[in-house]
């Protein structure tokens, strides 16, 4: 009912994190029988398989179509942020991508700004004698970006990422399973938090999230000097593309430390939950465990 992942501390080996990939209706799903949260209604409901080609053997590979991003450049920047991540994904018929996940994440802003940047790219469609086709890509995004701060009208203060400069990405053809679930371009999360169904993780045909970035926690001065040490649990959702949300303490230690393990966890990135080819969002449970000794 449950994947437990142990990650060690490359920092303090006697400080352990694991991430316990929990249901928080699973067991009651399985007792009742009724369908996990965000299980569609009927079969009929459910979004087809679709045939996924890679470049070769007579399938050409999408083109990258020209993109100008230069209306969001920033011009002054007090901090700027450089970095490259890689990211997988479908380029379906129409010549947009789909099913966009993490290879090589950062564990910073800068996976939102690559995910923005290739979820806009547009494409000349892969073919298949000359008919259009879905083909698989990988890509790497290699970014100049600013981090700059607006004052909201209640006086909060809300950093933002924008370009500097355009984006330079590389693509190249990439092994994908024969048949895949296109996700609704919808899919990705919005600030509104108008989030798109959410299912049990695991189970039903669910496939757990993994992990790719796992940064540790830190302790307070405060909590080491009082030797406070235990157990945080934090629930949260990750997303279609592998990114966490809806942090919540479910299970508190001490605030300082609560608040560290939050700050921790919004750095996670993961290779989606997936069910039935497609990437779905779940819910999940982290427990981040603080042992001084």
């Amino acid at each position: 009912m449950y994947a437990r992942i142990l990650s060690k501390s490359k920092v303090n080996p006697m400080k352990r994190f694991w991430l316990e990939a929990l249901s928080i209706l699973a067991c009651a799903s399985l007792v009742s029988g009724q369908q996990p949260i965000g299980s569609p209604a009927a079969p009929d409901a459910q979004s087809p398989h679709v045939q996924v080609f890679k470049v070769g053997s007579g399938v050409t590979a999408p083109e990258l179509l020209p993109a100008d991003h230069s209306g969001t450049f920033l011009e002054e920047c007090a901090k700027t942020l450089d970095g490259e991540v890689e990211l997988s994904f479908l380029v379906d018929a129409k010549g947009e991508p789909r099913n966009i996940i993490f290879l090589r994440p950062l564990g910073s802003d800068l996976d939102k700004l690559a995910l923005r940047i290739v979820a806009t790219d547009r494409f000349k469609p892969g073919t298949r004698d000359g008919a259009p086709v879905v083909v698989a890509e990988a890509g790497s995004v290699k970014m100049h970006a600013c981090l700059a701060q607006v004052e909201e009208s209640a006086g909060n203060k809300r950093s933002f990422l924008r370009l500097i400069s355009q984006p330079m990405q590389d693509f190249k053809p990439v092994k994908s399973p024969k048949e895949a679930v296109l996700a609704p371009v919808e899919m990705n999360w919005n600030e509104s938090g108008d989030f798109p169904p959410i299912f049990d993780c695991c189970g039903h045909g669910v496939d757990a999230p993994v992990p790719l970035v796992q940064p540790e926690a830190e302790f307070t001065p405060e909590a080491k000097k009082a030797g406070i040490n235990g157990d945080c649990g934090i629930s949260l959702v990750v997303d279609a593309n592998g990114l966490p949300h809806d942090l919540q303490v479910v299970k508190s230690l001490n605030p300082g430390l609560d608040k560290k393990a939050m700050e921790a966890i919004r750095k996670y990135r993961f290779r989606p939950a997936m069910k039935d080819g497609e990437p779905v969002p779940v819910k999940l449970f982290i427990g981040v465990h603080f042992r001084s000794w």
